[in-house]
């Protein structure tokens, strides 16, 4: 069964117009990236959790924060490169990336050398115009940019 996972696209009106919070993963792997590699928070979870409630479960586990109360918007599905299938929500609210408190994962670093680190898996946080969200997103997430900007707009 192919992996999935399911996140929260969380969107304010600034002073800019529309920005969009997006994440940037931890870890070494990640660490000097920084265009093309920012996604929205977002994680696995199993056929027996609900996807909704995966998103904000994620939400909370990436930012330290509650998803915030209002009106959800269901995005579309995504297929990822590596086959996995991502169900993703949007909705209203504000974050200060200041607060950022991101749960840990360990890994084996430096490689080969049988010693493990813990790493947070979200490093940092900002908010985004969508045109600058869209350079600094994964590209494969950049449909669910263009379309919660279409469906605000409209």
């Amino acid at each position: 069964m192919p992996k999935q996972s399911a996140g929260l696209l969380l969107y304010r009106w600034h002073h800019e117009g529309l920005e969009l919070l997006l994440v940037h993963p931890g870890g070494p792997f990640w660490r000097k990236k920084n265009d093309g590699s920012w996604m929205i928070p977002k994680g696995e979870f199993t056929d027996a959790e609900d996807a909704f409630a995966a998103a904000k479960r994620e939400f909370t586990e990436e930012t330290g924060a509650d998803p915030p109360a209002g009106e959800f918007l269901r995005l579309r599905t995504l297929k990822q490169s590596n086959a996995k299938t991502v169900h993703v929500w949007a909705v209203e609210g504000d974050f200060d990336p200041a607060r950022l408190k991101s749960n840990l994962f360990t890994q084996e670093w430096p490689p080969r050398t049988g010693r493990t680190q813990e790493f947070p898996e979200v490093d940092r946080a900002g908010w985004f115009t969508p045109e600058v969200a869209r350079r600094k997103i994964l590209a494969s997430q950049v449909p669910l940019i263009d379309e919660l900007v279409s469906r605000l707009s409209s």
